[in-house]
């Protein structure tokens, strides 16, 4: 047997509203339940997004490196992709349980991921998981974990931590700087966020009033805002003094939280011999060093038939090389051909490749061919883009990424393609961007600064993790869960 073989734990849940009895499992991956008697023992508990995944996915990994035992919690769909970005080494270090959601008529369970997740099923996602509350009560009372590291976006789960006496400290997903200005807005109205590089356009304010107005709505009695005042708690966030010293310290100013940095969150290329990915960097591999873009928006968010067509325009009227991910909800996909404009494939012959379908990221802006990227900013991209060296062509779209690309503007490692007030880009600015970034002075430039940046991440990121590390021992030594 190997360690990525299962085993299971049954037991019942009765849920309220129903006469049903729901059947729930822990499926746990190991040969056995490894006992650590001397290890800190940590339940992982990310909200059911990739981009919340990736950094708890990469805390988990670092703190497997100095000698922690990781409970790593998510949902069956989740999890066969999980499985595959955790190296053989992890074995006795890092197990998956597998959270069963209850499931409802319009949520099956291949449903119980924001990948590829219709957007009006969102907020049906967000009620199952709160409905897991007593399933995960049970988890924590068979698991037995010295400290639960919870999602921001899952208050509830601190509650049911501390229920059971166990402590908590959460962790950001995103950058110190998305936080901050998220708290500013909501809770300082009226009063400036104190750093002029950061601000969101005027089209970008409609959409973040429309944001916060759809989560009111959604808001139950007994949830718990995220950004409420701390009282000097460890706060983990998934970024570096390197990148955003002065938004860190921001942070315990304004929120009264202790912002403890833990790196940002990049997963090792994976290696696989699938035929489609051999392909394809076997591909990039003849083009010329720094000559090709990649375009990915990540795995949230669908492009609407208008950008689609500038970015195709776009592309073909830049003449540089390309690899363009183009994506769909579940159950919606189509073929590229009627998708995109017409002849637009033929025209571009060799010169790029457009995939609807999942594209190693991390091995595509890792090779030496590849010259920019066109990204919509998650945090986890922009990241990956700098750790890599790889220029960013910022087009974002909602949420914290606006608020992202501008601080890779601050950094000198991007530049930005602006929508226009009425939320259109166009095809002619997107053209001379990419051309700029990939043969330009504007790319040497942005080349240079953001290898400059990488070098300095990886020179700090042991001593920032292992700092990171000794705070959740004090942690849980102060609440007497190890010795």
């Amino acid at each position: 047997m190997t360690c990525h073989q299962l085993y299971k734990t049954p037991f019942l849940i009765s849920h309220p509203s129903s006469i049903k009895v729901y059947h729930f499992k822990i499926w746990i991956m190991a040969t056995e339940v490894t006992k650590y008697p001397s290890t800190l023992k940590v339940l992982m508990f990310p909200w059911l997004a990739y981009g919340h995944i990736s950094p708890f996915l990469n805390l988990a990994k670092k703190l497997a490196d100095r000698g922690f035992l990781i409970y790593f919690c998510s949902t069956p769909i989740n999890i066969k992709s999980i499985i595959k970005k955790i190296p053989e080494k992890y074995c006795d270090s890092i197990e998956l349980v597998e959270l069963h959601l209850q499931e409802l008529p319009e949520l099956p369970p291949h449903y119980h991921t924001t990948n590829g997740l219709p957007p009006h099923l969102n907020h049906t996602l967000q009620k199952a998981m709160k409905m897991f509350k007593p399933n995960f009560v049970k988890i924590l009372q068979n698991l037995k974990p010295d400290l639960v590291i919870y999602d921001i976006v899952q208050q509830w789960a601190e509650r049911a931590a501390n229920e059971q006496n166990i402590p908590t400290v959460k962790l950001i997903p995103s950058g110190a700087v998305a936080v901050t200005y998220f708290f500013n807005l909501a809770n300082k109205l009226g009063v400036d966020y104190p750093f002029p590089a950061i601000y969101l356009r005027k089209i970008e304010q409609v959409k973040m009033s429309e944001t916060f107005a759809k989560h009111a709505e959604g808001k139950e009695d007994d949830d718990v805002d995220p950004f409420a005042n701390g009282n000097m708690q460890i706060v983990l966030v998934s970024t570096s003094r390197i990148l955003e010293a002065k938004y860190i310290d921001y942070c315990t100013e304004l929120m009264n939280w202790r912002a403890v940095p833990v790196g940002p969150p990049v997963q090792d290329p994976m290696y696989n011999d699938d035929a489609d990915e051999v392909e394809l960097i076997d591909w990039l591999g003849k083009k010329g060093e720094n000559s090709t873009v990649f375009v990915s928006f990540g795995t949230e968010y669908f492009l609407s038939r208008e950008d689609r067509e500038e970015i195709a325009f776009g592309l073909e009227l830049s003449n540089v090389n390309f690899i363009w991910v183009v994506r769909y909800p579940n159950g919606e996909e189509q073929n590229l051909e009627d998708v995109l404009p017409k002849g637009f494939l033929e025209r571009i012959g060799d010169r790029g490749r457009v995939l609807n379908k999942f594209a190693p990221q991390s091995r595509i802006l890792n090779h030496p061919t590849t010259g920019g990227f066109v990204s919509h900013c998650g945090w986890n991209s922009v990241m990956e883009s700098i750790d890599f060296g790889v220029p960013i062509i910022a087009m974002p779209v909602h949420l914290d990424q606006p608020m992202n690309a501008r601080l890779m503007v601050e950094l000198q490692v991007a530049v930005e393609i602006v929508r226009d007030d009425d939320d259109k880009i166009h095809r002619g600015e997107i053209a001379e961007t990419l051309k700029g970034v990939v043969t330009g002075k504007i790319g040497e430039n942005l080349r240079a600064k953001i290898r400059d940046i990488s070098e300095n991440l990886k020179s700090t990121r042991g001593e920032e993790m292992d700092a990171a590390a000794n705070e959740l021992i004090q942690l849980c030594k102060n609440s007497n869960k190890c010795k």
